[in-house]
């Protein structure tokens, strides 16, 4: 089994509650999501149009895309409803005092 190495990508007070930050790791774009009093992680790429979330809404656990509506679970990053079909790729968090790490 691998380790997972975890990069820091942001301070807790650059991603508040309710809102999401685009932060990027090794060139890869990633949105940090405070939704849920949680923080997540997904690549920020839509699965269908492969268009950025950033722009998307994000409520009680999911981020729509921007073109289509397409909506994905934050957690697991599966489609909540049509057109996308295929999950987006989703990010371990950890919090380290007031630092945000993902796992890449």
């Amino acid at each position: 089994m691998t380790e997972k190495t975890f990069v820091a990508v942001a301070t807790l007070d650059e991603v508040p509650p309710g809102t999401k930050r685009v932060v990027d790791v090794n060139g890869l774009s990633l949105l940090l999501c405070n939704t849920l009093d949680r923080l997540f992680a997904v690549r920020n790429l839509c699965s269908h149009a492969y268009e950025t979330l950033e722009c998307g809404r994000m409520r009680g656990g999911w981020i729509s895309c921007p073109v289509h509506g397409a909506r994905f679970d934050l957690e697991t990053g599966a489609p909540i409803n049509p057109p996308a079909t295929m999950p987006i790729e989703t990010y371990e968090v950890r919090i380290i005092g007031d630092s945000i790490e993902v796992a890449v």
